[in-house]
């Protein structure tokens, strides 16, 4: 794309208040009405030259010239944007809700008009509407007014390596708004597939960035612990590739995240091990402290005294009975401690 076919600025259309030409049209044609009547009356009583000319006025605009204003109206609700060309060039942009009378020869502009996001596997499909299954969405998505309203885009989730290269499954939500029409409808040949694809291009980029998870450093960011600093990484890589089209990134969410089949149950058992020697760190690290703490309260109060190999063979019994994961069956000894 060459810089200088780039459009950067809008130019706002100086319209006409859209009532006033409908009133002033609508009483002309009547009037032209009005001398086509009374034209061919002439015609028919005194056939004179006066009823020929207004024959032809009233055949002129009441029937031909004065339906083309009518081409000019244009009405706009609130967050909704006309782009209009003139014979193929820019002609300006109405972004303000009202009522309108422009040049009647101009056309609207909308590429995405008609376009219907994918929505598939999306669990927030609800959001998005289809053409097929409602009619009304039809009229709407089919309509050469471009939203400014907020949109929400849910592709389907992707099969992506992350940094460790384990495969796994993941999808995002954008919210997204055109901010900038008239790029919108030149800059891109259809903004809402760019923006799609744009989003698909991002979310690999960050993913293969950042691990699953971590097994190990705690201070690591991961796909799974750290969203919110992946979903703010996320809105501005796609921000950066759809600037010129005209779009505003409102947000970006992580909605799906989980490992591809093929190695969830293989990972689940990593997790696991891992959840295991957590658990058995801590168990052994309290057992030293208890044990610990048990001699130095039988040293203290002489309560017996043992000689190295004693206490080893004491230490020896403690860290079985605290660490065990089965209870521990006592023995009496009735007899002599050595």
């Amino acid at each position: 794309m060459n810089e200088e076919r780039i459009y950067h600025e809008e130019k706002e259309v100086q319209a006409s208040n859209g009532m006033a030409v409908l009133i002033l049209n609508t009483l002309a044609m009547v009037v032209a009405w009005v001398i086509f009547v009374f034209g061919i009356i002439f015609l028919v009583n005194e056939s004179n030259v006066l009823g020929g000319i207004m024959l032809a006025i009233g055949i002129l605009y009441g029937f031909i010239l004065g339906w083309i204003p009518y081409a000019g109206l244009k009405i706009l609700k609130p967050n909704e944007a006309l782009v209009l060309t003139l014979f193929g060039k820019y002609y300006g942009t109405i972004k303000k809700e009202g009522f309108y009378f422009v040049n009647p020869f101009v056309s609207a502009v909308n590429p995405a008009a008609g376009y219907t996001t994918n929505t598939a596997e999306s669990p927030t499909s609800a959001v998005s509407v289809s053409t097929a299954a409602t009619p009304a969405a039809a009229v709407t998505l089919g309509s050469k007014k471009i939203s400014l309203k907020a949109n929400t885009l849910c592709n389907e989730r992707q099969k992506i390596n992350d940094q460790l290269g384990n495969p796994i499954h993941i999808g995002i939500v954008v919210i997204w708004k055109v901010v900038n029409p008239t790029k919108a409808a030149f800059n891109v040949d259809n903004f809402k597939e760019y923006l799609s694809i744009q989003c698909d291009s991002a979310l690999r980029n960050i993913v293969r960035l950042y691990p699953y998870d971590t097994y190990g450093d705690d201070n690591e960011k991961t796909l799974r612990g750290s969203s919110h600093e992946i979903a703010v990484k996320l809105k501005d890589e796609i921000q950066t590739k759809v600037e010129v089209a005209g779009i505003k990134i409102e947000e970006a969410k992580i909605t799906q995240l989980a490992y591809a089949p093929e190695i969830a149950a293989a990972m689940l058992q990593r997790q696991q091990a891992s959840a295991v020697v957590d658990a058995k760190q801590t168990i052994v690290e309290a057992a030293v402290g208890m044990v610990e703490m048990a001699l130095n309260k039988l040293n203290e109060r002489n309560v017996v005294n043992m000689d190295d190999e004693r206490k080893a063979a004491m230490v020896s019994n403690l860290m079985v009975v605290l660490c065990g994961s089965k209870d521990a069956q006592p023995i009496v000894n009735s007899g002599s401690l050595y």
